[in-house]
Parts: C-alpha cells; structure tokens; sequence
C-alpha cells in the first residue's frame, strides 16, 4: 500500500523549514529582490539549522538526508522565497557530480568545504550551447601535471560568490558525448574571470553572472573522477538528482502565492461579500490548488525512486516540466486575483510571478524536458 504520509522526523523537517521561511525568507524577500541583495546571513542560518547540503553525505559533513527529505525542506524554501531557494540549490547542483563521481580525495576536500560554508557553482551552459550541451565549446587540453581550459560560460548561478566551480569542458573534439570531462577549478585561479552581474526578472538575489576561462591552469587530480569522458554522465546524472529539488522550489514558490491570494480573497470584498464566494473566484483558488498537490506527488516519486537507487531520468523530467509550468500558470493567477495590487510591486504576487518564470527555463527547459519525456516513454513502444 502507498504511504503518503511524512514520517515523524520528515514531518519535523518540514516544520523546522517552514518556521525559517516564516522568520528569515518571507519577511526579507522583497527588499532582496527590489535590490539584489545575495542573502549570505540567511544562508549561514539554513546551514547552521541543517537545512543545506542535505543529501551529501554525513561523511564529509553534509546531513546525509534522503532526496524526499530535500524536496520536502525546499519546498518551504520556495515558498518562503524562491531566489534564496535557488541561491542554496546551485551549491547543491555543483556537488552532485562529485557526489556521483568524485574521487575519495575530491570528496573529502570540496564537499566538505561546502558543508563548511563554502558556495559552489555548476558551469556548464555556455552563450551558444544551452540545451544542447555537448555543443559546448569550452576545452580543457592537458600540459604535464595540469589542463589548460580555454572557454566561456553563461547564466551562472551563484558565480560571483562561488568558491569553486564545476566545470564541463571538452578534452577530445572527436568523441562526441565521450569527449566532455568534468573539472573542480577554484574561484581564484589564475585567468578565471567572473563577469558582471545580470539584471534579471526576478529572482534578483541569486546572482548570476558569466565565467571565462583564459589558460586556466587546474590541477590533474581536479579532474572529476580522475579520468576523462565522464563528464556526460556526470551532468546528466546531476540534472536527474536536482530536477526533484528545482520542482520542489517551483511548488513552494506556486504556493506561496496561493496562500497570499487566498487570504487575500477572503479580505476583499465586492457587490457585499469577499470575493472569494465569487465562483469565478473560488474557482481559480480550486484550480491552484489542485496543480500544487499534483506537481508535489510527481516531485515525490522522482525523489523516492532516487533513494531507491533507480534511474529517475523519465520521473525527474516529469516533475520538474509539470511544477515549472503550473507554477507560471498559478502565479498568474494569483496576480489576477489581487487585480490592480498584483501589478504593483508593493505586493508579493508580481515578485513571485516574476520569480516563476525561470523554472521554464533553467536546468533544462519545459520543451526539453517534453523532449526526454516523450523519448523515455517511446522506448516502450519500439517494435520487438
């Protein structure tokens, strides 16, 4: 039989993450936005609170936690403000490759630095190569004990606080997915330089800048799992891994804005009664509603098969299109509810709109991750 029901401690999780959001997030979100405040206090209290690095390991300081545990605390960080939730979940998507496939050594120095404080950052798209990433051209060549990267990097979350980054680059032009490896590079290597910072729609307190390598020198032993062409699956397997995490920000963010706008609907009244009771109102509350429950179930499996081991690759794509989409859809909503104070600034439903549309775009757009769907699904039709 299907449990749906947290577990005690899950539930404990769950409360301590909501009471942060309550104190730290909500009331803060608006002043980090407005003016892109990158909120490093917060941050240190998640961390200090055991809300961060969940799923590193305990033995290299993280908190050792389930993938449902993490969806279940991010949730109530989306909600509490999505850009914070997103500042804390690049970290996280940096560490996964290592996670997979790291050395002993690179875990224990890196991961560690992390669950210490430390931030990190996930480079992989580049100006011409988003979606399709093995058209990156960022190439790492390989001189005695170092590789010399050369290249380029785009839309980096988290890059001008980062301590050090993972990077995919190209270490053999004619392999194909095989010729990408990963590398570690530290911030403040030589030749690495960190771009401006981007004015955005929203999400204005998660900076997120370029990052060009001139002759970077890194270390050998900074090559993701000591060898090259794994760098591939590594980021595949990140994308799998994180995608549960960025659902879980859409939904939380998704129902922060139904609960304003429902508190909202039964505040305002028109023609002598709150607008709530108000079918066409009612309504769009009920609908919401429904999405929320919706996209927390799939996030839910795809975190589930990932604690069972299993490749989560169809499950991942499914929870991270379907919380990407209604969370536009919901925040759009909920600014119509508001009328004339959704578009004003000075209410939360315009920040929190603009905050949704990201999650359309990044860790993989809404069509590719139609695209995955649609190609995990059709293996089961192929003729035998």
């Amino acid at each position: 039989m299907v449990n749906f029901d947290l577990t005690e401690d899950q539930q404990m999780l769950a409360d301590l993450a909501r009471e942060f959001a309550d104190e730290e997030l909500i009331p803060n979100a608006e002043v980090w936005d407005r003016n892109g405040v990158f909120p490093q206090e917060a941050i240190n209290k998640a961390r200090e609170l055991g809300l961060l690095n969940c799923t590193i390991p305990e033995a290299y300081g993280g908190m050792g936690l389930s993938f449902l545990d993490e969806v279940i605390i991010n949730e109530e960080l989306g909600r509490g403000d999505p850009g914070f939730a997103t500042v804390t979940g690049v970290t996280m998507l940096a560490c996964h490759p290592l996670v997979y496939g790291g050395t002993e050594e690179q875990k224990q120095k890196f991961l560690s630095r992390v669950c210490e404080g430390e931030i990190s950052a996930y480079c992989v798209t580049e100006p011409g190569a988003g979606s399709d990433v093995k058209a990156i051209t960022t190439t790492a060549v390989l001189d005695g004990d170092h590789y010399v990267l050369n290249g380029a990097k785009m839309w980096i979350g988290g890059a001008g606080h980062a301590n050090w980054f993972y990077v995919l680059a190209k270490t053999d032009e004619a392999n194909g997915y095989g010729s990408l490896s990963g590398f570690i590079v530290e911030a403040d290597a030589e030749g690495l330089v960190v771009g401006k910072k981007e004015e955005k729609m929203g999400q204005r307190s998660s900076d997120t800048r370029s990052v060009t390598f001139n002759s970077v020198k890194v270390p050998v032993e900074n090559l993701v799992g000591g060898k090259e062409g794994t760098g591939w699956l590594q980021a595949m397997v990140a994308f799998d891994r994180s995608r549960p995490m960025l659902a879980s920000h859409a939904l939380g963010n998704a129902r922060g804005a139904m609960e304003e706008a429902w508190r909202y609907a039964n505040e305002r009244s028109t023609f002598g009664k709150p607008i709530f009771h108000h079918q066409s109102i009612s309504f769009m509350l009920a609908d919401m509603s429904t999405k929320i429950e919706g996209a927390r179930l799939l996030a839910h499996k795809a975190a589930c098969m990932l604690d069972k081991g299993e490749r989560a690759t169809l499950e991942s794509a499914h929870a991270k299109r379907y919380a990407a989409d209604i969370g536009m859809e919901v925040t759009t909503d909920a600014v119509q509810i508001f009328g004339g104070y959704g578009y004003s600034e000075e209410f939360p439903a315009a920040r929190r709109m603009r905050g949704a549309k990201i999650y359309q775009i990044f860790g993989g757009t809404s069509q590719i991750q139609r695209l995955i769907i649609g190609r995990e699904i059709n293996k089961h039709y192929q003729p035998e």
